[in-house]
């Protein structure tokens, strides 16, 4: 636990706050490193753009997608920030750790966010049907993946904050806390209908819990959360048939699914000092679902204490 807790109780004063009350400040990331998974396109890439346009240099990676590179190419361009792109196999653990560990290296030697967007969906039905090699394929990307970026996010942010310095030993400039932020799900949260996707709830359900985890061992040099969004218009879900889509619009009351330039705001916060005394939280974002409000009681913002 790192110092944060003796004789099972937490030791007073674990954290600090912000320096000053302004509140624009306190959303600014210029001179801030994100890297952020699964980012060649929809959520991952308007996080990316709503991070560069706070002021952060941004590390985009990608899976199969090399149109990342042309949007790593425009958003340096577009806000006066570095931006590059790399291909990762989040799966590989290997792969992930090196990934971070030199791309830290190559943007000023420090690491301040880190969003584990990368996933999948289930595609393949009852689960009684469904491929064995499908389900390791979603478990290894939407689970398994987040677990190996946050182990060796977790790594570099307890090392700045017990050494105050970045990856050549200089003193670090404007640095608080590090930032870890997952993509969950609606689904870690209902069983969603019509579809069936039963691996797929299981593995967002655990990256909520797994965020909720992290945040409690982490307390002293990083803080984790996780972001729920509902049904979102991007390319995970052209798979879907209309008539499935229709049924999920039904149950929304604002009657459509979310862009995801409108979850740019949400991910801001919790990167950004703005959110300095949020940790463990789970933000559901999903144009008040019902089946998602009936689970958790109404409430935007579901708390593990």
């Amino acid at each position: 636990m790192d110092g944060s807790m003796k004789d099972g109780q937490f030791v007073h004063n674990n954290t600090k706050p912000p320096n000053g009350d302004r509140i624009l400040p306190l959303f600014s990331l210029k001179g801030k490193t994100a890297i952020i998974s699964g980012a060649g396109a929809g959520i991952g890439l308007a996080v990316a753009q709503g991070f560069a346009e706070a002021g952060a240099n941004v590390v985009i990676w990608y899976h199969s997608n090399k149109k990342a590179l042309e949007r790593a190419a425009e958003i340096e361009k577009e806000y006066g920030v570095k931006c590059k792109a790399y291909q990762v196999d989040v799966t590989d653990e290997s792969a992930v750790k090196k990934a971070i560990l030199d791309q830290v290296r190559e943007f000023n030697g420090r690491l301040d966010i880190f969003v584990a967007n990368s996933g999948i969906p289930w595609t393949q039905g009852p689960a009684i049907d469904g491929e064995i090699s499908h389900y390791h394929k979603v478990v290894s990307t939407d689970f398994d993946g987040t677990f190996y970026c946050a182990r060796t996010a977790g790594e570099i942010w307890r090392r700045q904050g017990i050494e105050g310095t970045d990856a050549f030993g200089k003193k670090l400039e404007g640095y608080t806390y590090g930032s870890f932020i997952a993509t969950a799900s609606m689904s870690g949260h209902i069983v969603n209908i019509p579809q069936l996707q039963a691996a797929y709830n299981a593995a967002k359900a655990g990256v909520i819990h797994l965020c909720r985890s992290l945040a409690v061992e982490w307390v002293k040099y990083a803080r984790v959360n996780t972001i729920s969004p509902g049904y979102m218009a991007t390319e995970i879900s052209d798979f879907v048939p209309p008539e499935t889509k229709a049924i999920w619009k039904n149950k929304i009351p604002m009657g459509r699914e979310g862009e995801a330039s409108e979850l740019k705001g949400a991910f801001l916060y919790l990167a950004s000092d703005a959110s300095s005394y949020t940790t463990g939280a789970d933000l559901i974002v999903d144009g008040e679902h019902e089946l998602s409000r009936q689970e958790s009681g109404g409430l935007e913002l579901t708390r593990p204490f």
